[in-house]
């Protein structure tokens, strides 16, 4: 008896949809992109952390908390920006930025200007990351193939080539999964050691793209027994519309991030 496969890009109609996962993809890139644009510009440090905060309340608000998401959102991202901004204020030239002299080492010091600058640089990555969560942590690549399909009018040609793709990468990590079982089940699993490691990865390698290639001719055989192609428009059986919450979404955050650069100003000498 064979266990059944879940597809994890399937669509869930349940009643467990968060606010952001209901907002177009193409409203999710769209509302923070200018903000993203113009955080590299900017040299201050209120800015990115306002625009820091102002991501995680969307994403706290409108997105599923689950254990990888909070570790990513409260220690991964704090801890790369904090080795961000210490590595740019170690590279700094305090000749260059000036500051009081917060400590020397031979001849090399630290100035709180190389500080500044090292800060800013950190949070201002931090900042766009951050922002770019909104879109990451509440889209599925299929969907943003669909709406890119139906309102960017790209050629589905090129979309659905690009969904069958993105469908490719759990099945892989299925197969996989089937190859290194049945490898446990017939006692090969090579020893320990890295060249160990390496020999079972080669055992791994083969099956595994036999089995791409077989996926991949009975994709086309799919695609070429439903007409894939031959006509210039498509219908679609899973609809991604452009609704009025869409637009209010990409308005109010254009109306916040404007606020934000208005209050702050951060590029005034």
């Amino acid at each position: 008896m064979s266990a059944a496969v879940t597809d994890p890009w399937a669509r869930t109609d349940s009643g467990s949809v968060r606010t952001l996962e209901g907002i177009n993809p193409l409203a999710k890139l769209a509302a923070p992109l200018p903000a993203m644009i113009l955080l590299v510009f900017v040299r201050d440090l209120a800015t990115p952390l306002a625009f820091i905060a102002v991501a995680y309340v969307v994403v706290l608000l409108g997105a599923r908390l689950t254990a990888r998401v909070a570790l990513l959102l409260f220690v991964a991202l704090p801890a790369a920006a904090l080795v961000i901004g210490a590595s740019m204020s170690l590279w700094t030239d305090p000749a260059r930025v000036g500051g009081a002299v917060l400590t020397h080492v031979g001849s090399w010091t630290l100035t709180s200007g190389a500080l500044a600058v090292g800060s800013a640089t950190g949070l201002r990555l931090a900042a766009i990351v951050a922002l770019t969560l909104i879109a990451g942590l509440t889209t599925t690549g299929p969907d943003l193939v669909r709406a890119s399909v139906q309102q960017l009018r790209v050629p589905y040609r090129v979309g659905y080539t690009a969904l069958a793709a993105f469908r490719f990468v759990p099945r892989f990590g299925h197969e996989l999964d089937v190859i290194r079982q049945a490898h446990r089940v017939r006692g090969s699993h090579g020893g320990r050691g890295p060249f160990a490691a390496i020999a079972r990865w080669w055992g791994y390698l083969v099956p595994l793209l036999a089995g791409a290639i077989r996926h991949a001719e009975r994709v086309a055989l799919s695609m070429d027994a439903r007409a894939f192609g031959a006509h210039p428009d498509r219908t679609e059986r899973h609809l991604v519309p452009w609704r009025r919450r869409d637009t209010v979404f990409v308005v109010v955050f254009w109306l916040v991030s404007g606020a934000i650069l208005i209050a702050l100003f951060p590029w005034t000498v």
